[in-house]
């Protein structure tokens, strides 16, 4: 179950980031979007349906999972690239997944969604200066800091993290 769950393993920062690690994993999250379309655009409703694992999220939740969670991500690089160690909120990821459009929107509005809102961080983290990838924000679960450059790491991670949990479970049924 432990290799279902966490397909990569479980995100753990580089102490210290280089630019060059910062490049690469910018370079992830601008072609996430892509990768993820070309992975589940043709899905069957039934194959949507199915979840990455048992007592997992099925493909839609995780699809609507990474719009949800990615939207977050970019208001938190905003708040801590114009606020000072701002306290963000958190969100209930479990609950937002249960909602009705996670359990049955189709995954275009999230697929464009996605789209479009990595372009926009893209742009964003590609153009601030070097000084501000130690601007951090405070997490409120742990009260700790997060780094731009940490948090550029953690949603590149999120974002392989649930891409590995659809494609491995594409290769399990032979999709």
């Amino acid at each position: 179950m432990r290799d279902l769950r966490y397909p990569i393993g479980k995100f753990n920062c580089p102490d210290k980031l280089t630019t060059e690690q910062i490049s690469e994993y910018i370079l992830e999250l601008e072609t996430l979007p892509s990768r993820l379309e070309d992975l589940v655009t043709d899905f069957s409703n039934d194959q949507l349906e199915t979840p990455y694992r048992p007592g997992g999220w099925t493909v839609r939740q995780v699809v609507h999972h990474i719009a949800d969670s990615h939207h977050h991500s970019y208001t938190r690089f905003k708040w801590a690239l114009t606020e000072d160690e701002p306290l963000i909120k958190a969100y209930e990821e479990k609950d937002w997944s249960s909602l009705f459009d996670a359990r049955t929107a189709p995954i275009s509005l999230s697929l464009h969604y996605i789209r479009a809102l990595h372009a926009k961080l893209v742009f964003l983290l590609k153009g601030i200066a070097a000084d501000d990838m130690k601007k951090c924000y405070l997490h409120p679960e742990g009260n700790f800091k997060v780094s731009v450059a940490e948090n550029i790491a953690k949603y590149a991670w999120h974002g392989n993290h649930h891409f590995a949990h659809i494609k491995n479970l594409a290769q399990r049924e032979d999709w």
